[in-house]
C-alpha cells in the first residue's frame, strides 16, 4: 500500500490541453519519515510509523521526543505493512511514489459546524408555514409516544446535535498533477476538512525512497 500524508491548502481549478477545467483540492505534500517500525516478533503485526511535519520542541513530551529519537514532527501516523514490503527507521516517503492519473483515497476530519438542529444536521424540512402554526418552521416534530417503543425515546434517533469533526474518507478520486518543486498535490474534486487539516492519500502497491 502506497501513504503519504499532506496538509490542505486550498481548492482551485486547473486547464487541460483541450482547455477543460477540473476543480482541485490544493495539499502539501512535504517529505515523510519512516519513525520507527513494528515487527511480528516484537508487536505481534508488521506496520511502519510516519513522520510528518514540524512542531516546536517546547510543545512535544519527552517521551515523544525520544521515541522520534531527537526529531521534531507534528504528527505521527500508522500504516500496516504486508510481508512483501520493507522500510527501515530513517526512509523517506514523498511524492513522487505517486503520478498523475492514479486514483486514491482520501482520509481527513472534516469541518466541524458546532451544534446545529435537525434542519441542517439530517435534512428535515420542518413544520408547515400555515394554518396557525407558530415558531415550527424548524423544529424536529414528535420524537416518542405511547405507540413507539413503549413512549420511549429510541436509540438512534435522528436529533439536534453537534456536527462535523468527523473522521470521512473519500475513495476514487484521481491525482490531476503533481509539482515536485514545491510539494504540492492536486487531487481532483473536494477533500474533507479546513485548511491547514491533515490529510491522508492512500493506494495500492508502495514505492519508496531509500
Amino acid at each position: 500500500m502506497k501513504f503519504l500524508l499532506a496538509k490542505k491548502v486550498a481548492m482551485t481549478q486547473v486547464f487541460d490541453e483541450q482547455g477543460l477545467t477540473y476543480p482541485v483540492t490544493v495539499l502539501s505534500a512535504t517529505p515523510s519519515t519512516v519513525v520507527a517500525l513494528k515487527d511480528m516478533t516484537r508487536d505481534g503485526y508488521k506496520a511502519a510509523q510516519i513522520g510528518f511535519g514540524e512542531k516546536r520542541e517546547k510543545n512535544i513530551t519527552k517521551a515523544i521526543l525520544g521515541h522520534m529519537k531527537g526529531a521534531k514532527h507534528a504528527h505521527l501516523k500508522e500504516y500496516r505493512l504486508t510481508d512483501a514490503e520493507t522500510l527501515n527507521v530513517g526512509d523517506t516517503i514523498d511524492l513522487s511514489i505517486f503520478a498523475e492519473g492514479d486514483t486514491v483515497s482520501v482520509t481527513a476530519i472534516s469541518k466541524g459546524k458546532g451544534f446545529q438542529g435537525v434542519v441542517k444536521r439530517h435534512g428535515f424540512k420542518g413544520g408547515r408555514r400555515s394554518h396557525g402554526q407558530k415558531h415550527s418552521e424548524r423544529e424536529p416534530g414528535s420524537i416518542g409516544g405511547g405507540g413507539r417503543a413503549g413512549g420511549r425515546v429510541m436509540a438512534g434517533m435522528r436529533m439536534a446535535g453537534r456536527m462535523g469533526g468527523d473522521r470521512v474518507t473519500v475513495k476514487n478520486l484521481k491525482i490531476v498533477k503533481i509539482v515536485p518543486e514545491t510539494h504540492e498535490i492536486m487531487i481532483g474534486g473536494a477533500v474533507p476538512g479546513r485548511r491547514g487539516t491533515l490529510v491522508e492519500i492512500k493506494s495500492l502497491s508502495p514505492k519508496i525512497n531509500k
